[in-house]
């Protein structure tokens, strides 16, 4: 068994998961959104259909290495509205702070698991 392929296609399908989700709950994700940008709706719409490409592309071997790189660009763009999550949580005192405290780690290991995948 290929464990690596298996992990890619865990991966992308995750990528396609949250992408999908961007879509049909784009609320969850407008909250999260830094007060400094704009048109919060249509970013998160864009970024859905960002997180579906990247999942697609990593599913060839002849565009997984873009598909890799542009998942970890990816990763690391949203990254601020990860840190604005955690900053709402604790100004608010909202139940689960500490899961948002934990979720920001989490992002550098999705970070090196993309990275996985550059032939």
């Amino acid at each position: 068994m290929d464990y690596l392929l298996v992990s890619k296609y865990i991966f992308a399908s995750l990528f396609i998961l949250t992408g999908v989700l961007h879509f049909a709950y784009p609320k969850v994700y407008m909250k999260i959104m830094p007060e400094y940008l704009p048109v919060h709706k249509a970013l998160v719409l864009l970024s859905g259909v960002a997180e579906i490409v990247c999942g697609l592309l990593l599913f060839f071997s002849g565009t997984q290495t873009l598909g890799a790189y542009a998942s970890i660009a990816l990763l690391i763009a949203v990254f601020p509205a990860n840190i604005e999550m955690t900053r709402k949580y604790y100004v608010k005192k909202k139940k689960g702070f500490w899961l948002t405290v934990l979720r920001l780690p989490l992002q550098f290991v999705l970070i090196w698991w993309a990275f996985q995948f550059v032939k």
